[in-house]
């Protein structure tokens, strides 16, 4: 093969997260995203390296044996969101299932306990980011998610399968009332322009909606004054048939050049800028920006299955919850704890968890703002346990160093990026903690992604910490120098 180069291939299977391997019929083994197995496809060569092919999908010539002759969305392929709504929910749940167990390879498969569904297929996502812009240059005004593969083309997804009806009826309009007035949106390339996101969340058990309009501040080629759209786009919002009730309309300004969601100077339009959730009897207050799980059903089934993992703690115990968001697991915890103490960057994820363990009547429970690594020092109670649910990119290389001079008895991992936890499962063990437990729970159902929780013990003969800071720190220069080069 080579690079341009259009050839066609079966695929074989799917790593994590999108990546079709395939073959060619001379044997030849080619990376396409978002190709899937049994499928054979046509693609582009657009890189090869050293033996190693990547191409770019361009057509499916056959579809494979156990995909729906109908896909369950018409924006299947198009919308960038969703890679599995051309397969049923056992089939694509085992593909998932399958991809933890090959990045997970040094585990006995008595220790994987399978994938736990989620309570709902359809309509399960309680937080959509739609985005402002057009279906192709210089068309009409849209809204929606980014074409798969595109950095400007936006698909309109009002009749989104993975999002709630009230949000495709607050999209279509929204979309509509600032076509018709024809109102601009911001562009990437020039950075001008009016509208940006827009921002939707809602409570799966209060059924509260917050409606979030992200704007930039140029106003100059609205045609009428900001006040007067706002308060009629406001207007026609609260006239809509929703099954939902609307807890408030606000207004975001971001001026910033980054394709993304940021708070720069926020108005209320109506009602209130948050709204409360409840998770296994507990009741949590949600803000725009609050970190949390986007399905509120699932969330529910991985933090039960935490909670097994974990146990009784014990009334004496010391028990710390590192990046712990908005305080879920921590209060969870605290029934069966002396006293749980949760880290978390984003001091106003530690706002909403003091004030949600307040609303709760939670007393032994404390959050502290900061780095998890530069914060660990500070605390004069040492765990007895540890809970850590990191970000995407798993625990970095210092912090891990830092948990493990604790030399707890027990662990609980949460991972909702399987690549991360394998790297860092693989410190754990030489470290000398043993998995005792592994189950994946889907939080995301039809899309690539995957939650899994693991339950570690340490071993009588783990290794002396002193000894096995010295391997580990170079064990990451190697994972570093391997993550650069795959970048270049």
């Amino acid at each position: 093969m080579k690079k341009g180069q259009i050839v066609e291939a079966n695929v074989e299977r799917i790593g994590f997260p999108n990546k079709g391997i395939a073959v060619t019929e001379e044997g030849e083994q080619i990376l396409i995203k978002n190709a899937l197995p049994g499928q054979r496809i046509q693609a582009r060569v657009s890189k090869k390296r050293k033996g190693k092919a990547e191409g770019t999908l361009l057509s499916v010539i056959e579809k494979a044996p156990n995909e729906l002759a109908i896909p369950r969305c018409k924006h299947a392929g198009i919308c960038g969101g969703c890679l599995y709504q051309s397969m049923d929910y056992d089939t694509h749940l085992q593909i998932k299932y399958n991809q933890v167990k090959e990045l997970l390879y040094m585990l006995e498969d008595d220790v994987f306990e399978g994938v736990k569904p989620s309570p709902k297929m359809d309509g399960y996502r309680n937080k959509m980011e739609y985005s402002f812009g057009d279906e192709m240059k210089d068309g009409p005004l849209t809204l929606g998610m980014h074409k798969r593969g595109s950095f400007h083309d936006i698909v309109p997804v009002g009749d989104c399968r993975i999002a709630c009806e009230d949000f495709g009826k607050i999209l279509e309009m929204t979309m509509l009332y600032f076509r018709e007035r024809k109102i601009p949106f911001f562009h990437k390339n020039t950075h001008k322009g009016y509208l940006r996101h827009l921002l939707l969340r809602r409570g799966e058990k209060t059924g509260e909606i917050l409606v979030c309009l992200v704007t930039s501040t140029q106003t100059d080629e609205l045609g009428c004054r900001e006040e007067q759209l706002l308060e009629q786009w406001k207007t026609q919002l609260l006239n809509l048939p929703l099954e939902s009730q609307i807890a408030g309309i606000l207004q975001i300004q971001n001026d910033s050049l980054a394709d993304a969601v940021i708070n720069q100077g926020m108005t209320t339009l109506y009602g209130k800028d948050y709204f409360y959730e409840e998770l296994l009897g507990l009741k949590f207050k949600i803000t725009p920006f609050s970190f949390f799980q986007t399905n509120s059903l699932g969330a529910e089934v991985l933090y039960e299955t935490a909670r097994d993992f974990i146990g009784s703690a014990g009334d004496d115990k010391i028990v710390y919850d590192l990046y712990s968001g908005t305080g879920t697991i921590a209060q969870l915890m605290a029934a069966s704890a002396q006293k749980v103490i949760g880290v978390e960057i984003v001091e106003e994820a530690v706002k909403a968890a003091r004030e949600n363990a307040k609303e709760n009547h939670i007393e032994n429970c404390e959050f502290i703002a900061g780095d998890v690594f530069a914060v660990l020092d500070n605390i004069e109670q040492k765990p007895d346990f540890l809970v850590v649910d990191p970000p995407r990119e798993g625990v970095l290389a210092k912090a891990l160093k830092k948990l493990l001079s604790y030399e707890v008895e027990s662990l609980v991992y949460i991972s909702c990026k399987p690549t991360s936890l394998a790297r860092d499962l693989e410190m754990l063990l030489e470290a000398g903690y043993e998995v005792k437990r592994v189950c994946c729970v889907d939080m995301f159902p039809f899309t690539a992604n995957i939650e899994t929780c693991c339950l570690l013990e340490r071993l009588r003969n783990a290794k002396d910490h002193v000894t096995f800071t010295l391997d580990m720190e170079n064990y990451y220069r190697v994972k570093d120098a391997e993550a650069d080069k795959e970048k270049r």
